[in-house]
């Protein structure tokens, strides 16, 4: 069972808006998706760019670099591309996204 971990304020990301983060030492990438958060790995697998600065359209993250592109649902391509990236578990706790590591 994953730890959950201070990530930030519900304020710091508005809604479609991205942030990279660093909770318990682990880059994340962390979206607000209508009001739902969903953490990603940062890294993208094909030559590590940051996803957390990457556009959010719906659910698909796009690679800032390369354009690769990932569902923030299940971490896996969403252009079908043979990648994929790490998800965690989100809360929000008295106006606080917390993410379990």
């Amino acid at each position: 069972m994953p730890q959950f971990q201070t990530a930030c304020k519900v304020s710091d990301i508005p809604a479609g808006k991205g942030k990279t983060v660093t909770v318990n030492g682990v880059n994340i990438a962390l979206f607000n998706v209508g009001g739902v958060f969903k953490a990603l790995s940062n890294t993208c697998p094909h030559r590590g760019g940051p996803l957390g600065e990457g556009d959010l359209s719906g659910t698909v993250v796009t690679c800032p670099w390369h354009g690769f592109q990932y569902d923030c649902n299940s971490g896996g391509s969403a252009d079908g591309r043979p990648f994929s990236v790490a998800t965690f578990e989100t809360r929000v706790n008295n106006g606080v996204v917390e993410v379990g590591i």
